[in-house]
């Protein structure tokens, strides 16, 4: 028989109650006093403050060591850039232990020369979906056999990384804390006026995520480690219909396939970062007219994104982002209208006092915020026309992306 069992018919043993020792005689001793209420104050101040629970869930932590680390690099003729971006992982001072370049319908030579750098290719079949729909097929079977202690960086294949960009990374994710670890990113050299304009902006955007500590709003598409269980769950939530698209990673419906994808991670209760020390540098367009392009898809793809997501506690303050672009488009026209009736009617450019404290604001932001990128540019930022280009730009691209999205026009990449 079973020890468990015979333990289980054994008969129950029987208590004896202790005998309560004899209560003692005499005078009652005093209490000691306490510490004085300062010196407790002073106490309670020196012990470590607990931190706030912010409903947000951890992962299990793993030694960042035997964390393995499997590159994805989507490349759509990108044989001009392809070796840099290599390299670049070649040169990180923890390198990554599997790397691959997935050639998505490619008629040049980004596959043989990927293949010449030492790194597995990988072609897609019958991709429909661009970048999306090629991670996709890839990531569809390599999930599967992922365990714990695997990460998964997907980058362009226009990028090229920082030396600490992945040690960093998978510092952050073997806590257990963060699901996804993203970078900032400033832009490489070339595209001459536009191109200046973008590496002003990437700088502007690199130093508002240091004075937020990391809190990024998107996984930019540029560079991203994810644990390969958040993405395991991306595709099951997907499956159960707690997030929307087909149960793959990324939904291959709309423009922004990494905005979305950040949307369904904060919405499965996970946390994000893009801490100071993954940085890298990406490609500028190199023509007004692709920069319109480029912009106007990822402006109107965050607007799909919302509407997927609804109103939601996570998708609350990408709303109030989109408010203030609408505001903003309101005060530029307004400015600018001002400007244009002074000049027409008044026989000059008369401001007043309201516009004019707004110029001097708007001066004092764009010079301060570009002085990452030297002296030049600052002096530049501080004549105001030459910025404002860029803003009246941005804007208009803004409001082109607003009225397609409320009129519901094709989507095009």
């Amino acid at each position: 028989m079973p020890d468990r069992m015979a333990a289980a018919l054994m008969p129950p043993p029987v208590r004896r109650h202790p005998v309560a020792p004899p209560r003692p005689t005499g005078p009652r001793p005093r209490p000691v006093p306490g510490p004085p209420r300062q010196e407790k104050r002073q106490q309670q101040e020196k012990r470590p403050k607990q931190k706030k629970r912010d409903g947000k869930r951890d992962q299990p932590p793993v030694r960042a060591d035997a964390m393995r680390v499997t590159v994805l690099i989507p490349a759509h003729n990108e044989a001009k850039q392809i070796t840099e971006t290599i390299a670049s992982l070649r040169r990180q001072e923890r390198p990554p232990d599997h790397i691959i370049v997935i050639a998505d319908n490619c008629t040049d030579a980004t596959a043989a020369f990927a293949q010449l750098c030492g790194v597995e290719i990988v072609g897609t079949r019958g991709n429909e979906h661009k970048k999306a729909g090629a991670l996709n097929q890839v990531l569809d079977r390599l999930l599967p056999i992922f365990g714990p202690d695997d990460a998964v960086m997907v980058m362009d294949a226009d990028s090229a990384l920082d030396p600490g960009f992945i040690r960093h990374g998978v510092g952050y994710l073997a806590t257990g804390r963060y699901a996804a670890v993203g970078g900032t990113f400033t832009g490489k050299p070339g595209g001459g006026t536009v191109g200046m304009f973008q590496r002003n902006e990437y700088a502007r955007y690199a130093r508002d995520v240091r004075r937020l500590q990391g809190k990024a709003l998107v996984l930019t598409g540029t560079a991203t480690i994810f644990r390969a269980a958040t993405l395991q769950e991306v595709v099951a939530a997907r499956r159960e219909e707690r997030l929307p698209g087909l149960p793959h990673v990324y939904d291959v419906r709309v423009l922004t396939e990494d905005n979305e994808l950040t949307l369904a991670i904060l919405h499965l209760g996970f946390r994000i970062l893009c801490p100071k020390e993954c940085t890298l540098t990406t490609e500028v367009m190199p023509t007004w007219r692709e920069l319109a392009q480029q912009r106007l898809r990822w402006k109107r793809g965050a607007l799909e994104n919302l509407v997927d997501y609804g109103w939601t506690p996570i998708t609350r303050p990408y709303w109030g982002r989109q408010l203030l672009s609408l505001l903003g488009i309101l005060v530029i026209t307004a400015y600018l209208l001002s400007l244009a009736y002074s000049a027409v009617y008044l026989g000059g450019i008369q401001l007043s006092p309201v516009w004019g404290g707004i110029t001097v604001i708007f001066m004092v932001e764009r010079v301060v915020t570009v002085r990452q990128r030297g002296p030049a540019q600052m002096a530049i930022a501080a004549t105001i026309v030459v910025e404002m280009i860029f803003d009246v730009f941005l804007q208009i691209v803004q409001a082109r992306a607003f009225w397609q999205a409320a009129w519901r026009k094709e989507r095009k990449w």
